[in-house]
């Protein structure tokens, strides 16, 4: 992992905000999303997921309730507009419009909001919020700000690299192209963000997940894989004549990868170590939950 002297504002060039607007958005987002959005107070923010009606992930992305007829996605950029396009689709007579505001902008920076704690976003500059994403890998801070971009949030290539792996070593995946529409909530150990709802009621793939929830037959797990040369999404881990599991996001020396359950734990004696395999299994960081 590059090293971190990094705690000045940066522009998260990878990310895009989206916005669902009207008095029928919360309700939207309700029977669409994964996790519960009606449990939101104005103020607060989940992680959140789209699924298709199979239970396999689409898209994951920071769910935010501005007030009661206003809620912010962040998610990837490249899933931005295909989520957006997906998604008007199911609005129908629906009271709730589906944007991605071209003035919006992104920021990170890698130290612990001054403002923002846990679940609980705050007010920014420039009519923006703040987030806390700190977790035991340490401290960061999301801004979404609106206007022109700022001599405060510079395109920092390394700033933008340790925030993508730190998203892997506290367990959330970024999926590319060919990882999307392949898991489950838990086959990525979503569960561990509380990230998905099994008490709510319908939402795509819902039935699905809760029996995968109720019946525990959750097979596979997510597991973060240390390893000297890179790997690559979609990539088998294999030692001898076994294969493990199959590679899911890969940022540098980091990746995730969906695992059976029981070689999931770093502990294991049978996983794969240094000078046996070209990878190991190491522990996922903890104090992303919100």
């Amino acid at each position: 992992m590059p090293d971190n002297p990094q705690t000045a504002w940066f522009a998260l060039i990878d990310h895009r905000l989206m916005a669902l607007t009207g008095r029928d958005a919360v309700a939207f987002a309700q029977a669409q999303f994964m996790n519960d959005v009606t449990a939101l107070r104005d103020g607060d923010w989940q992680w959140n997921g789209w699924l298709t009606p199979k239970g396999r992930v689409v898209a994951l992305f920071a769910l935010l309730r501005i007030d009661a007829e206003t809620l912010w996605l962040v998610s990837q950029r490249d899933d931005a507009e295909t989520l957006a396009t997906a998604l008007r689709r199911f609005v129908f007579r629906s009271k709730v419009a589906i944007a991605l505001p071209d003035d919006a902008r992104i920021l990170g920076r890698l130290k612990a909001s001054e403002r923002a704690s846990a679940a609980h976003w705050a007010a920014a500059p420039e009519g923006g919020v703040e987030l806390d994403l700190s977790g035991d890998g340490g401290g960061r801070a999301m801004r979404i700000v609106f206007g022109p971009d700022t001599a405060t949030s510079v395109d920092d290539t390394n700033g933008r690299a340790i925030w993508m792996q730190l998203d892997l070593l506290h367990g959330w995946p970024r999926l590319d192209a060919s990882q999307r529409e392949q898991w489950t909530p838990q086959q990525l150990s979503l569960e561990r963000l509380n990230a998905f709802s099994v008490k709510k009621g319908c939402y795509p793939g819902q039935e699905i997940v809760a029996r995968t929830h109720f019946l525990g037959q959750a097979k596979r797990a997510l597991a973060r894989i240390e390893s000297p040369s890179p790997l690559a999404p979609g990539d088998a881990l294999a030692h001898g004549d076994r294969t493990y599991g199959t590679v899911v996001s890969a940022v540098g020396d980091t990746a995730l990868a969906v695992v059976a359950t029981d070689d999931a734990r770093p502990s294991n004696d049978e996983s794969p170590a240094w000078g046996g395999a070209s990878w190991r299994i190491g522990p996922l960081f903890e104090g992303l939950r919100r």
